[in-house]
């Protein structure tokens, strides 16, 4: 009897099973992978020029022994603080935020939300129904967010639920959906006409559907990603980028000024360019904050008006913060979203520091007397 062949798994989450490593290389990273997790599309292993040893696909999701440096923690942003109950931060009045999941398609090695598939993590043991009344009691939430882990790595039919459960509360108008599926696993919207539909119905009902996607380089927009972006278009749903800046990936001009104008062609607008959050294993992804924000604005300064939408932020632990100038002596920062209702629109002027990597090393470094100038608002 003739043998059906295997076919490949569809993810991989052992190292070992990276058949373009070495045994050396395998060898050399299994330490990492023992303390961070790792996870793989075949889709997106085939996007690695495995010859080139700068591949900023390969160091994406491929491990490095350098996530080991003793640096950061694990809740960077202290988003326990906010934590309802579990699964369920509500941060701002209006906003809150579902991690209804703890897996992705694909795990970026600078992860700011690693801490969720650590053994010992239970943040997304998520009760949905008591979340739901949480927010049914909460009139002034109009935006939910879905996020995690990847949403989409959820059966369509268990989205549904959520999601239907959502929009029967008047108040909530905008429900957001976080994914890297475009980029890690395009087949998940391509495939899934049942997925499709359930966009479809938000619209219907009355509600808007914002898909949050994470391109962090132009190579990630094949033809099947943004095929799977028109799609979901096709739907109503408004399609929106966010990324990081991250060294050895998007930390180059050329390469995120490409990033603006593929993501405009797609009719997909650049949102928010992050900070890279002081997480625990990011120090070799990371670059200062002045650093960041020059390319940014260099790769920003020649495109077209769409891709000069994007804006430069760190979500800090009090609130969602822009940087908007520098200059030979001072950086300036502006809360675009302030826990403190009081610091909305607070302009903040600190003495440059080129080895800063958040907000908060320049808050600890200046004197009385400009911190007191950062009382003044725009």
């Amino acid at each position: 009897m003739k043998m059906k062949a295997q076919r490949e798994p569809l993810y991989i989450t052992k190292i070992n099973n990276v058949k373009q490593l070495g045994e050396k290389d395998k060898t050399l990273l299994a330490d990492v992978t023992r303390q961070y997790a790792f996870r793989v599309s075949n889709y997106y292993l085939n996007l690695i020029n495995w010859t080139d040893p700068h591949d900023p696909i390969h160091r994406l999701i491929i491990p490095e022994r350098a996530e080991l440096l003793e640096w950061g923690n694990l809740d960077a942003s202290n988003e326990d603080y906010y934590t309802v109950q579990p699964g369920l931060e509500h941060k701002y009045p209006d906003t809150t935020l579902l991690l209804i999941t703890d897996m992705c398609a694909g795990f970026c090695r600078y992860c700011f939300r690693k801490r969720l598939v650590m053994s010992e993590n239970g943040e997304t043991k998520i009760d949905i129904l008591k979340c739901i009344q949480y927010i049914t009691e909460h009139k002034e939430v109009n935006n939910v967010i879905l996020s995690g882990g990847d949403p989409l790595i959820l059966s369509t039919k268990k989205l549904e639920r959520i999601i239907k459960n959502l929009i029967s509360i008047n108040h909530v108008r905008i429900i957001r959906i976080g994914t890297k599926f475009p980029a890690f696993y395009p087949e998940r919207i391509l495939n899934d006409s049942d997925l499709l539909n359930l966009f479809e119905f938000v619209q219907r009902a009355g509600k808007q559907l914002y898909l949050m996607v994470h391109f962090d380089h132009p190579r990630e927009m094949t033809a099947s990603a943004t095929a799977s972006i028109r799609m979901v278009q096709n739907t109503g749903t408004l399609v929106l980028n966010q990324t990081p800046i991250i060294r050895g990936i998007n930390d180059d001009i050329i390469i995120l000024r490409e990033l603006f104008e593929v993501l405009s062609f797609s009719g997909v607008i650049p949102y928010y360019i992050f900070q890279c959050r002081p997480t625990k294993g990011n120090k070799n992804y990371s670059l200062p904050v002045e650093d960041a924000y020059q390319i940014f604005t260099s790769a920003r300064r020649n495109g077209s008006g769409l891709s000069k939408s994007a804006r430069f932020v760190m979500s800090h632990f009090n609130g969602k913060v822009e940087v908007v100038g520098l200059d030979n002596n001072y950086i300036y920062f502006k809360y675009l979203r302030a826990v403190n209702l009081k610091d909305a629109g607070k302009l903040m002027i600190y003495k440059r520091n080129k080895k800063a990597y958040w907000l908060d090393s320049y808050i600890t470094q200046n004197e009385p007397s400009l911190t007191q100038f950062n009382k003044c608002a725009l």
